[in-house]
């Protein structure tokens, strides 16, 4: 299994820094999570087809997480697109058949696609879902209603969890126990701590907890990238350390 950061940024435009989202190579299968603006661009510049992305997980609701959606569903039913179209699911938190139904509205059906092509699935807390070459688990986070993490098994053991956005949580730490990849956010500095979201120890904290050998830090707003975010995660973790950047290649 490989992944791949699309976006290691936060809504804040950076030129370096796109909003968050990532993709894993599962058995070469694209699976896609969480598609801030300009995630559908990310993946063409890394050779990924969006046409041939069959899941997509999302992790919350907000608009840097999800607002490709739009251009995803809006390409997807170009006349040419969808006579080959493979269908697809859009997974997330409870009320995403509510968020897509309300997108599609909103542009006056111009994102409606044949139910034979897409399909919602609504993910609840502690629902573990087999998709036959990987298994997905998912946690509440502390960040929004309904906010989820996910835990992702191939069918060779190897496990990454993926936060989303989030503050300090034991779900999360439970979640992530002894995975073989652990991508976090972190928004902010330490001794700038804002709710809902992660500082560099107290990510470093969570996989210290969970037993984590790997860590990879993301979703860096402009202030936490002013600091030094090696040495304030050292505080907490020993482990091996990857700062994330756009169009980051990881093999697990």
């Amino acid at each position: 299994m490989d992944l791949i950061i699309l976006g290691s940024g936060t809504a804040i435009p950076l030129g370096d820094r796109g909003s968050p989202g990532l993709v894993m190579l599962i058995e070469k299968a694209p699976v896609l999570f969480d598609m801030g603006p300009g995630t559908l661009r990310q993946l063409m510049r890394v050779g990924v087809d969006y046409e041939k992305i069959e899941r997509i997980f999302l992790t919350h609701f907000h608009p840097d997480h999800t607002a490709d959606l739009i251009h995803f569903l809006f390409a997807s039913r170009n006349p040419g697109v969808l006579k080959r179209r493979r269908p697809f699911v859009v997974a997330g938190p409870v009320g995403v058949t509510d968020l897509v139904s309300a997108l599609d509205k909103a542009y006056h059906g111009w994102l409606s696609l044949p139910p034979r092509i897409m399909e919602i699935e609504e993910v609840r807390p502690g629902g573990i879902r087999d998709y036959g070459s990987f298994i997905v688990t998912a946690a509440p986070t502390q960040h929004s209603m309904n906010s989820l993490a996910y835990r992702v098994e191939d069918s060779f053991g190897r496990t990454v969890v993926y936060s989303g956005d989030t503050g300090f949580c034991e779900e999360v730490v439970d979640l992530a126990r002894g995975a073989h990849l652990l991508i976090l956010e972190c928004s902010f500095p330490d001794g700038a701590e804002v709710q809902g979201h992660l500082t560099p120890s107290l990510a470093g904290r969570i996989a210290t907890l969970a037993g984590v050998k790997r860590l990879v830090l993301t979703h860096f707003y402009p202030q936490c990238l002013q600091s030094d975010i090696v040495s304030q995660c050292r505080k907490s973790y020993g482990g091996e350390l990857i700062l994330g950047r756009d169009l980051l290649r990881i093999g697990v």
